[in-house]
Order: structure tokens, then sequence, then C-alpha cells
């Protein structure tokens, strides 16, 4: 309620004020901003660089002036650039062909990488050296333009601002720099990460325009190439510990194992400071170009956790005499200079002030080449050498006007093809899945989702179909071996009703036999059902016939199981023992397929497998496969199915010692350990298998299992009735000597 009425309170009072002062003359309110470096000449390059990284917080009440703002802990990175920027004007007015007669000054301003230090320095570098002006209040500004700063979120020229947004010329008629923006990085960075198949990342970001811009089009990017982001954290060099402690714990919370990080240089410290601390490792990091490249980051005790990082960096450059330069910079140089004490005290560990307890005193005399911090480090001159060509743009810009040339002052240092003129570009191939049909087109279009690039990318065609089919090698084989495997069991069924009268397949429960072939006959012929073109009938068909056939083949095998058990093991005479009547292996094995048979009617009544066109595995081709419709179903079926095998293994090993002619127990045992090896086998090869392999790998499982049943049990009383007719007898059955 009352914040329109001090609004309009302080409205009235400032503006009584200007009318009641406007007849005498126009005076500054405040301090005036002063340069932390600052040289005289004709033409003056104003700079402001975040010389330090850290800033106080003053109160603030309405009854008193906020006390002045306190920069802490400078910023050896941020000192080479001021720095470079120093040495590019020292260059420039040793040169005769460049402002001839004209000599380059500078004030060079420091930001302390925050908004409202940067908004101090932008009224210094606007205003000029007086206090007071005539009544219209107009000025002279103090530069003619300026360098800085790094962060886009508080800069209006710059070497290292890379926010997309200032490209705007609407809103930003006047801002120029030597780095592109981040729009191209953004788009590289989702797709750098697609080329890696990373298609689950985490991502943090600055909580600044450049942060937030470039953390925008990234995602935008990434879910056009089919990444999903876990989480998006934001973290600001100024914000509190907590902040930080608490983006830290997400993303070791997250599931990602990739983290793209979009981060300033001080931020990503300030977040690398909290995840040493937290002990954060094992994860892939995908940087951004303002810390990738950073020789500090990569030598110190982070190695360990940014080992592998990726990103994009941008050009390095060697500068002639830079080197030199920096090391000869000394507070001797300007000996009332706080910035070059405060300098010297960090990069020797010292103090000029004698009553420092602990500390050892500072002489001036130190060598700077005993020391490596980013301020001697030249190994890597990618953002110094973006200051040194923004000193140059603006000195070849005045240079031009002041020969008052026609090209507005304006400067081109590089033109999309190197030694061409600028109108020039590069003809670059689209990319996989995008078409061109117009010459020398400066976009790509995508493809429809059925369709796919031909060679030279001209056109859109039909994506290859892709499923097993009969008249390929593999479904052609897995075909013969099918048909092979149902012949052998009709031929053994054949075998059995020739010797049907014989004491041994008597002694094998010739019902129970002769109906476990048959199981094993549609078991061999339901792997037909996998092969060609999937559709409505087949999908439904495949999985429930192979359930029911394997049912019936299990429960068959149960039943002889539970026979052979009973017999053996009862004390009683045969025929006294209801248990191992046919009727009731009759209503055992009915009863077990019969519960098969009601998962398989219910899996079709409600979530029927269905035909299902596959284009995420492959993008330039359509895998046709069978939708289970319901996994759970699947796995239900898989599970009843090992559970009647279990009993029988079970079973069947307990009697493993049965007497040594009569060893049916110790077959099934055998072929239960084979038949549970090969689906177990199965489950992880079908979950990791691929399109047709995935048909294919099933396939093989069947027929595997079905041969193992059929070998295991049968091949030994084959070899009896057909090789060895003379232990086809009562006798030998029993153990008895003849």
């Amino acid at each position: 309620m009352w914040e329109p009425f001090f609004v309009m309170l302080i409205f009235v009072v400032i503006t009584g004020r200007l009318a009641q002062d406007e007849a005498a003359f126009c005076e500054m309110l405040g301090s005036r901003e002063v340069p932390l470096m600052s040289k005289k000449g004709d033409i003056i390059i104003g700079g402001a660089f975040s010389l330090h990284s850290q800033i106080s917080k003053p109160s603030l009440s309405w009854n008193a002036s906020p006390e002045p703002l306190i920069c802490s802990r400078i910023n050896l990175r941020e000192f080479r650039f001021a720095q470079t920027m120093i040495f590019a004007i020292e260059e420039i007015n040793n040169r005769s062909s460049l402002l001839p007669n004209v000599s380059v000054g500078y004030k060079i301003f420091d930001s302390c990488a925050s908004t409202l230090p940067t908004t101090r320095v932008g009224m210094g570098l606007i205003n000029g050296e007086e206090r007071t002006f005539e009544k219209n209040c107009s000025g002279q500004s103090s530069v003619h333009a300026v360098v800085g700063t790094s962060e886009s979120s508080t800069t209006i020229i710059s070497h290292f601002a890379t926010c997309a947004c200032l490209s705007n010329r609407r809103q930003y008629p006047s801002f120029f720099r030597t780095i592109p923006s981040d729009y191209f990085q953004s788009r590289a960075l989702a797709k750098l990460v697609k080329h890696f198949g990373w298609t689950w990342v985490g991502a943090v970001r600055s909580d600044n325009d450049y942060g937030n811009n470039g953390m925008a089009t990234f995602i935008e990017a990434a879910s056009q190439e089919g990444i999903c982001v876990e989480y998006s954290e934001a973290i600001s060099r100024t914000g509190s510990r907590e902040h930080v402690k608490r983006v830290v714990r997400v993303i070791r919370r997250g599931t990602a194992s990739v983290l793209v990080a979009f981060l300033a240089y001080d931020e990503m410290d300030v977040l690398l400071e909290e995840a040493l601390f937290q002990n954060l490792t094992e994860l892939q990091w995908v940087g951004s170009e303002s810390w990738i490249t950073s020789a500090h980051l990569a030598k110190a005790r982070y190695s360990g956790i940014l080992s592998g990082s990726l990103g994009f960096a941008i050009r390095k450059a060697k500068i002639p005499g830079l080197e030199g330069f920096l090391l000869q910079v000394n507070p001797k140089q300007e000996p009332r200079s706080n910035l070059l004490r405060e300098f010297w005290e960090t990069s020797f560990g010292c103090s000029f002030q004698s009553d420092m307890p602990g500390t050892k005193l500072c002489t001036g005399s130190e060598n700077l080449q005993d020391t490596n911090n980013a301020f001697t480090d030249v190994s890597e001159l990618r953002i110094s050498n973006n200051v040194y060509k923004a000193v140059y743009a603006v000195a070849y810009a005045l240079h031009n006007m002041l020969k008052c040339e026609q090209n507005d002052g304006k400067v081109n240092y590089t033109s999309t093809i190197k030694g061409k003129p600028i109108c020039c570009f590069s003809c670059l191939p689209c990319a996989a899945g995008e078409i061109s049909n117009t010459s020398n087109s400066a976009e790509c279009s995508q493809c429809p989702l059925e369709y796919w690039s031909n060679v030279n990318h001209s056109k859109c065609v039909p994506k290859v179909i892709e499923f097993l089919s009969y008249k390929e090698t593999m479904g052609a084989i897995l075909a013969a071996f099918s048909l092979c495997g149902a012949s052998l069991t009709l031929i053994i069924l054949c075998i059995f009703l020739w010797f049907r009268h014989t004491p041994l397949v008597k002694a094998s429960n010739s019902e129970l036999s002769f109906l476990l072939l048959f199981s094993l006959t549609l078991c061999f012929l339901c792997s037909l059902t996998f092969i060609g073109r999937p559709t409505e009938w087949s999908c439904m068909l495949r999985h429930t016939a192979f359930g029911i056939a394997f049912a019936l083949c299990i429960s068959c095998i149960l039943a002889k199981t539970i026979t052979v058990v009973m017999a053996f093991k009862a004390k009683r005479p045969a025929k006294t023992i209801p248990q191992c009547s046919a009727p009731l292996q009759r209503t055992s094995v009915l009863g077990c397929t019969l519960i098969q048979v009601l998962i398989c009617v219910i899996w079709l009544t409600f979530a029927p497998p269905f035909p299902h066109k596959n284009t995420v595995y492959a993008n330039e081709k359509i895998i046709l496969e069978c939708d289970l419709g319901s996994p759970i179903a699947f796995w239900v079926v898989l599970g009843y199915i090992g559970l009647l095998a279990s009993l029988c293994f079970v079973l069947a090993f307990l009697s493993r010692k049965l007497p040594d002619n009569f060893n049916e127990a110790k077959f099934i045992t055998f072929s239960m350990l084979i038949f549970s090896a090969v689906w177990l086998t199965f489950i992880p090869a079908y979950v990791s298998s691929p399109g047709k392999f995935t048909v294919a790998v099933e396939i093989f499982a069947i027929l595997a299992s079905s041969f193992g049943l059929l070998f295991c049990i049968f091949a030994p009383k084959c070899y009896i009735l057909l090789l060895k007719p003379e232990r086809n007898t009562k006798n030998h059955m029993m153990g008895r000597k003849q």
C-alpha cells in the first residue's frame, strides 16, 4: 500500500531538487568510479574485467548511504586478460602504420564478476572526469570504445561474451565481439552427446544470461536429437553454499552418468570445490568453452574428477612478445597500485606488510618465471587472443574513421572460408536423414519418419524394411533346423510305435512317451511362426503356441517323473497304488496344460501382441517386430514353463539313484539341466539383442531346448531298440541276470 506513495515522494523530491538547481548547474551524485589501471592518450580505450571474483554484500537501509563495495580474491586469469589489453595498446603505440601520430591510452576497471559493480563500471566508462556540468547535464564520455566484460549478462562489447541473445542488433546495436555466439556451441554440444550415444544426461548451468540461454538452446537441440535431460540445475558464484551443496546432491542422486556443464569459469570452480568435498566421481563431463581448456582446472586437484572431459574450445593462437611482457609485470612499475601489490602477494604467497605474522615478506625482486599459475600460463592463448583481437579491431576502426573511409569503421576479421571474400560459403553435405533438393540452399530438410535420405542427400527414399525372412540365410537355416527336428521326432515316434509291445517301451510309459513326442513335434513347428513378416495373427499365434506346446511337453515329462518316483518308492504292489494310474497321469497333464492355456487366453483378451514398426533402434531402417502387448504376460508364460521344469528337475534329481538298467530319472535330470541352461541364457540375450536378432535368439532357444529334450530322453532308448535288442528284455529291465 505505501510503496507507490514513497516512490511518488522520492520522485517529487528529486524533480524539485532538479528544478531548484537547473538554473545553476548539474552535479553528479555519489562518488565517481576510479579505474584500477590507466594511461593517458589522445584516444582512450576502456576495459572491464573481473579482476576480482568475490564481493562484499553491504547492509542496505533507507536512512544511510550504502557502504562502498569491496572486491577481493584476485582473479589471475582475468588479470592476464587485462595485461594482454595493455600489451596490445603498447604494441599499437609503437607501430607507425596504425594510428600514426595518435597515442592510445586506456582505463581498466574491475567489474568484480558481479552485476552491481559492473553497472558502476559502465557509468564510470560513460561519464567524464567532471563532477559538475552545464545546466543541460551533457558531458563527454571518458573513453571511445570498451573491451569487456567476460560475462554475457554484464557486457556491452566483449572478447568472451558468447550469449546468443547479444546478437540481436535492434536491442544491442553497439555490441560487437571476437568470439562466436553460443547458438552454434550449444547445438554442437548436442551433436557431440548424440555422437557418443549418450541419450540420458544431466545438466548444470550458470544462473545468468550465458548459462540460461546456452542451456535452453542445448536442451532444445538435444530433444531434437532424441536426448533426454534428467535434470537441469543452475548455480551462481555469488549464491549461497547451501544451494551449491543441494545441486551437487541432485547430481549425485541422479541416474545420468553424463553431465553437461554450461558454466562460466568461476561457477565451475565453485561447483568443483563442492564436488570434491562430496566425492562426486565417475561422471563423464561435457563442458562449454568457458572452462573446458582451462589448464588450471586440469592441473589442479580437480583432475581426478574431470578426467576424460569433452567439449569445444576456442581457437588458440600465439601472441609474439606477450609472455615476456607478462613476466615483466612488477609492483615497482606503479608503487601506488594496490592491484599490482595484491597480484604480487597472491603469486608468491608473501606480504608487503611486515606486521603479518606467519607470512614471509615480499621484496618485489621475486621472479615471475619461478611461478606456475593462471597469469603466467601462455600455453593456451584462446581468450587472451580474443582480447588482443578486440583491441586491434578498435584500433583499425578508429584508424579508418580518422582517414574518413567509407566503411564506417567496421572491421571484419574472419570470413564462414579463410582467404576468400566474406560472401563465399562452404558447401557441406546434409546430415543423415536430411536432404536438399535445391542448389546453394542454406538449409536441409528432414525426411518423414518412414523415409531416409539417399546417398546424394537429394531426395527421401523409403527406409529399408527389416524382419526375419525365409529368404535370408539366417531365416532359412532356422526353418531347416525346425523341420529337421520335427521330422526326427516323427521318426522316433514311428520307432516307438513299431516296438510298442517290447518291455523297454512299456517300461517307459508308452502313452506318455507318445504324447511327449507329439508335443515336441509341436515345439519344433511353433518356431516357424516366428519367421516371416509379422501380422496380427502371426504375432498372437507365435508366443501362445510356443507357451502351450512347451507347457504340454514339460507336463508330460513331469507326469513321467512322478510315475517313476512313485513306482520305485512304493512298498505295496503296483496294482494297489492308484497314484500311478493312467487316468491320473492324463488328468495331471491336462490340468497343467490348461493353466497355460488360461494364461494365454487372458493375454490375448486384454493385451494381445500386435505388429509394430520400430524406428527407434536404427534411424535408417524400419524393423518390423511383434510388440508383446503385455510384457508381464509374456514373462508369466515363461515363468510357468520354468516352474514346471524346476519341479521335474527336483523330482528327477531326488530319484537319480534308481536301478542302473532303468535310468529314466537320470535322463530326465540331464534334459532339465540342458533345458534350464538354454532358457536362462536366453533371457539376457533376448533383452540385449537388436531387431530381427531378438526373434532369432528366441527361435534358437526353442530349437535348442527341444533338441535337448529329444536327445536326452529318447536317444538312449532308440539306441537299445535299434542297436542293442538283447537289452530289450524284462529281466534286463529289472536288473536280473539271464
